[in-house]
């Protein structure tokens, strides 16, 4: 009786920390801080942004964690995020290692590995970070980016465009190739 009862005292304390350690065979493991735990975790997802009258982008991702406290979801591998046109069209396809997704704006900043392709210019981004907003339908970077279209490359610092690829400006140029 005595052992169920330590056993019990001893879930309890576990749990009721929210930042504790836990003795394995191997030594001390951290257990992560239960603030920083994600509320939900799905795997193999698609989600939808719709505007009243149209799909404005659809995700796609192996794995996707929500975080109610941060108003944030997190999804990481294999993110693509394809964005339509008002009429209903295909016109960019987003790839990237992780994406945070603002889940009250709709916002979104793309990491690790940035690439957007846009279907009507056949232009092609590469980035590290590259921000989303939602709203103007805008896509930025403050980092370094490379555009490459079928007449020019270009390479620099602070980017702002259309989500389209049809109207950009970069704010510090580095380079500028004509093909």
């Amino acid at each position: 009786m005595k052992n169920k009862f330590l056993y019990l005292l001893l879930f309890f304390l576990l749990i009721s920390c929210s930042k504790s350690k836990v003795n394995t065979s191997s030594g001390i493991v951290a257990i992560e801080d239960t603030a920083d735990l994600p509320d939900q975790i799905s795997y193999h997802l698609e989600m939808s942004f719709v505007d009243s009258s149209f799909t404005k982008a659809i995700i796609e991702a192996k794995r996707g964690r929500v975080y109610a406290s941060k108003n944030c979801s997190i999804l990481d591998s294999g993110i693509k995020v394809t964005f339509f046109s008002a009429t209903g069209r295909k016109s960019a396809v987003l790839t990237a290692t992780e994406l945070e997704v603002d889940d009250i704006t709709k916002n979104m900043i793309a990491k690790g590995n940035v690439v957007v392709i846009s279907d009507s210019t056949n232009t092609k981004l590469e980035t590290e970070v590259l921000e989303w907003d939602n709203e103007r339908r805008k896509i930025h970077s403050q980092v370094f980016v490379t555009v490459t279209s079928p007449r020019e490359i270009i390479n620099g610092w602070g980017f702002e465009s259309d989500e389209n690829l049809n109207k950009y400006q970069f704010f510090k140029v580095n380079g500028v190739i004509s093909k």
